[in-house]
């Protein structure tokens, strides 16, 4: 398998700033990857349960450690299924939301 795309694993951890008050901020991981189309029947059975779904990035099982958002080619995707290809290959199945969508996908920006 051939895995030529960059994408950014997206962790978000708590921190406590100078005054005390609890904030998020978010840790970028970057692992390669292949990305494809989802096929037609996963398009299909997501869209009948509320999801949008979009791409398939099979990536290292070991780079993933339970993120569940995606940042790849300045947007940002939110994970809504993983599957396990193989020992060492992991499929996240990830779907453009509201809520996830990073600065690139507002006008203006």
């Amino acid at each position: 398998m051939v895995r030529s795309d960059v994408i950014k694993l997206v962790r978000e951890e708590l921190y406590k700033d100078e005054y005390g008050v609890t904030r998020a901020r978010q840790k970028f991981n970057p692992i390669y990857a292949r990305v494809d189309s989802v096929t037609a029947s996963e398009f299909f059975d997501g869209g009948r349960n509320g999801l949008n779904p979009e791409f398939r990035m099979s990536i290292f099982a070991g780079d993933y450690n339970g993120e569940e958002i995606v940042e790849y080619r300045g947007r940002t995707y939110g994970v809504y299924r993983t599957y396990r290809a193989g020992t060492d290959i992991l499929e996240l199945y990830v779907e453009r939301k509201g809520g996830t969508n990073g600065k690139a996908d507002r006008p203006g920006s």
